[in-house]
């Protein structure tokens, strides 16, 4: 398995989930149990050295790879979810989306002060919702020892604006 081989298994969904937009569904690559595989170890493999304490997944695919990362390097799970939709008391951050605005929510006693973090998601696009997510996790104490993500849009420049040392993506359309 490679990353050519990867990138054959993501499948584009023109004028999703607006017009002028190319979805990168990764739904039929999470299918191919091989595939599906080479992903979470490989970026487990990238991490392990970091003594992950904790997983932040964001909702909601990277609830998927967050889980089976957090797993995979014996360490807790956070969701990070939209308003409303983590029961008890949360903190909220809101951010700037590609085509709008946006928030998303953690629960205040997810992570503890000094846990060492990694922050994962689907997908890097413009960086607004992972940029939103680091700040939650520092709201609350927590040490960022990486971000991952299975895909980047190069050309959104994410990247950039994001400006973490840290941060890993396995496929990279440019």
């Amino acid at each position: 398995m490679n990353i050519a081989d990867l990138k054959g298994k993501i499948r584009d969904i023109e004028d999703f989930p607006t017009v002028g937009v190319l979805f990168k569904d990764i739904t039929t690559l999470l299918k191919d149990g091989p595939a599906f595989r080479y992903v979470v170890d490989t970026l487990a493999e990238r991490y392990q050295p970091e003594r992950v304490d904790v997983v932040v997944g964001v909702e909601s695919r990277g609830f998927i790879l967050g889980g089976a990362l957090a797993h995979q390097l014996k360490a807790g799970f956070v969701p990070v979810r939209k308003p409303g939709k983590l029961p008890g008391k949360t903190i909220k951050v809101e951010y700037e989306l590609e085509y709008g605005r946006d928030a998303l929510a953690v629960h205040e006693d997810a992570i503890k002060r000094g846990q060492r973090v990694l922050a994962v998601d689907d997908l890097l696009a413009t960086g607004g919702t992972m940029g939103a997510t680091l700040r939650l996790i520092r709201q609350l104490g927590g040490q960022v020892v990486g971000v991952a993500f299975m895909i980047e849009l190069a050309f959104l420049h994410g990247r950039d604006k994001l400006k973490e040392p840290t941060l890993h993506s396995l496929i990279v359309y440019e």
